[in-house]
C-alpha cells in the first residue's frame, strides 16, 4: 500500500461515523431488469460444462470466427434475475444502511412485480417501461448487452408528465442526495439537469450534493456531450456536482473533453483532464486497481484491494457510487470518500451482496490487511 493511500485510509479511519441517521436520498432516472448469464466453452454432457471464463478468450473466438469469414454461436446460461441500474442498486444500498430511498425510474406500466416486490418499502415513481440486461460475467471483465427501455425517451417535460413538479420539489427538498445515472442511457438528461437547476430555486433546503454517473458515452453524439458539460455546470453553481465515471469512461472523457491528452495516459491524468473541462466540483474515477478524485484541493490516488475470485463484478461501479456518496454525505473528506467507495464495491465484489453498514466498517478499519 503506498504512502498516498495509507494516508487516505487512515483519513477514512477517523472520519468514518459510528452510525448514521438516515434521511431521505433521491436517485433517478432509469431501471433494468439484470439477467446474470455465464457462455458455455465446452460441453461435456447435459450436466456438465466448462465456463468460458475470460472475456479474452471469448474474443478470441469471435475474431477467428470474423478471420474465417464464418458465422458463430455460443451457448449462455442464465444465472439469475434481478433488479438493476442506478436507482436500484443505490436505493438497495442505501436503505439496507438506514436511509429512506425515493425512486423515480423506469419499473413498468403498470410497475412490474420484480420492482413493487423487491423495494416496497420504498417510495417509487414509475416513469416508462424497463430496460433488459444481459450481464456476462467474466473473470477480466464483464460483457453488457442492454435493451434501452425509455430512458432513452426521457426529457424534463416528460418527467413531469409523470411526478408533476410540485412532487417532485417535495421530495427533494430536504434530501440529503441526488442521484442519476446513466447519461449515455438518457440522452436528454442535460435537459432535465436544467429543469432540476430552475427547481432548485424553489427549494428550502435542497440536496447538497448531486451524483452523476455518465456511463458510456460514446453512444452520445458531440452537440449532447457539449450540452451536458454546460447543465453540469449550471447545476454546479447550486449543489456540489460529483462526476463519477469507471476508469475507460473517464478515458473516454478525457478525450472527449480534454483534447490532447496521451492514450497512454494513467487514471489520474485522465480524471483531471476531466475535471478540467467539466464544470463540476468532484471528478471521480473508480477502477480494478486505483481510484482518484480530482477536487479543489487537489488530486488523491487510492489503490484498490484486489480480490482473485469475486463472487459478483456487475454492479460493482454502483456499489462504489454508493459508498463515494454515503460518505460525502456524511461530511467526509473527498479522499476519504473514496476509501469508503472502494470498501463498498470490495465487499460487494467478494460477497455478492450488498454491504451493512458494519461491514463497511469493517472493510475501511482493515483496508491495509486486504493487499
Amino acid at each position: 500500500m503506498d504512502d498516498e493511500t495509507a494516508d487516505a485510509v487512515a483519513l477514512a479511519g477517523e472520519q468514518f461515523p459510528d452510525a448514521v441517521d438516515g434521511g431521505r436520498v433521491v436517485f433517478g432516472f432509469d431501471g433494468y431488469v439484470d439477467r446474470v448469464r455465464e457462455v458455455v466453452a465446452d460441453r461435456h454432457d447435459p450436466e456438465h460444462y466448462d465456463r468460458l471464463d475470460t472475456l479474452a478468450a471469448f474474443g478470441d473466438r469471435v475474431n477467428r470466427s470474423v478471420e474465417a469469414d464464418s458465422s458463430l454461436s455460443f451457448e449462455w446460461l442464465q444465472r439469475g434475475t434481478r433488479t438493476g441500474g442506478h436507482t436500484s442498486h443505490l436505493s438497495r444500498v442505501f436503505g439496507t444502511w438506514g436511509f429512506d430511498p425515493v425512486m423515480i425510474g423506469m419499473y413498468g406500466r403498470p410497475e412490474l412485480d420484480v420492482f413493487a416486490e423487491e423495494f416496497a418499502e420504498y417510495e417509487r415513481h414509475t416513469l416508462g417501461e424497463p430496460g433488459y440486461t444481459d450481464a456476462v460475467e467474466f473473470d477480466d471483465g464483464k460483457l453488457m448487452i442492454m435493451e434501452l427501455g425509455d430512458t432513452k425517451e426521457l426529457d424534463w417535460e416528460r418527467l413531469l408528465e409523470t411526478v408533476d413538479r410540485e412532487t417532485l420539489a417535495d421530495r427533494l427538498d430536504g434530501a440529503a442526495l441526488l442521484g442519476t445515472g446513466y447519461w449515455a442511457e438518457t440522452p436528454d438528461l442535460p435537459d432535465v439537469l436544467d429543469g432540476l437547476r430552475d427547481l432548485w430555486d424553489e427549494l428550502d433546503d435542497p440536496p447538497e450534493t448531486v451524483l452523476v454517473d455518465p456511463g458510456d458515452v460514446r453512444k452520445l453524439d458531440r452537440d449532447r456531450l457539449r450540452a451536458g458539460r454546460d447543465a453540469l455546470g449550471r447545476l454546479d453553481d447550486v449543489a456540489r456536482v460529483v462526476v463519477s465515471a469507471n476508469r475507460a469512461e473517464t478515458k473516454l472523457l478525457a478525450e472527449l473533453f480534454g483534447g490532447d491528452v496521451p492514450e497512454d495516459a494513467d487514471a489520474a491524468t485522465d480524471a483531471e483532464a476531466v475535471a478540467d473541462a467539466v464544470d463540476a466540483e468532484l471528478v471521480v474515477s473508480h477502477g480494478v486497481d486505483r481510484s482518484v478524485v480530482v477536487g479543489p484541493s487537489g488530486t488523491t490516488g487510492v489503490a484498490v484491494p484486489k480480490v482473485d475470485e469475486p463472487e459478483l463484478t456487475t454492479s460493482s461501479g454502483d456499489h462504489f457510487n454508493a459508498g463515494l456518496a454515503l460518505a460525502l454525505v456524511e461530511g467526509m473528506d473527498p479522499s476519504a470518500a473514496v476509501v469508503v467507495g472502494n470498501a463498498v464495491a470490495g465487499e460487494f465484489v467478494r460477497t455478492g451482496e450488498s454491504p451493512t453498514f458494519d461491514a463497511v466498517r469493517s472493510f475501511v478499519e482493515r483496508y491495509g490487511e486486504k493487499f
